[in-house]
């Protein structure tokens, strides 16, 4: 068996402790293999909806993710990774092939990405948990090694 080569490890977070932990994975795996990461926050239905009516502010949703892309980009300075960030809605009212795991997967083959770590959330219920259901669709369908944390 051939050792994997990794350039690119794509991470799919929402800012969740889930999300976090995710993070820290794909930046350990990153520093293994003197790769790059990069995380793409995932916004829910929810959010999307409601910027996409005017409930919330964009600006506001911006400052959230931003405080948790942070929080990652700390988290890979302090292991000497380059991380770049991106945002996505996971959800669309246009689209209707477009939810978080196709999301994850899109962004992994636009990124040319190498190695997927998705953070597997608990069930819980709350329409905020983004990625609980993409875990397992990224697991089926991604044509990268996928590590599921």
């Amino acid at each position: 068996m051939e050792p994997l080569d990794i350039d690119l490890v794509v991470v799919p977070v929402d800012g969740s402790e889930e999300s976090t932990t995710a993070v820290e994975y794909a930046v350990a795996i990153a520093a293994e293999y003197d790769a790059t990461v990069h995380t793409v926050y995932i916004l829910g239905e929810d959010v999307v909806r409601a910027i996409e009516t005017g409930v919330v502010d964009e600006a506001e949703v911006a400052a959230e993710t931003t405080d948790f892309t942070d929080t990652a980009q700390e988290i890979a300075a302090d292991h000497g990774v380059d991380l770049t960030t991106s945002t996505a809605y996971g959800f669309s009212t246009h689209i209707k092939t477009r939810h978080p795991g196709s999301v994850v997967l899109d962004t992994a083959e636009d990124l040319d990405a190498d190695f997927v770590v998705v953070p597997r959330e608990p069930v819980s219920g709350d329409p905020a948990e983004v990625l609980e259901k993409a875990a397992e669709y990224v697991l089926l369908y991604a044509s990268q090694p996928v590590l599921s944390v």
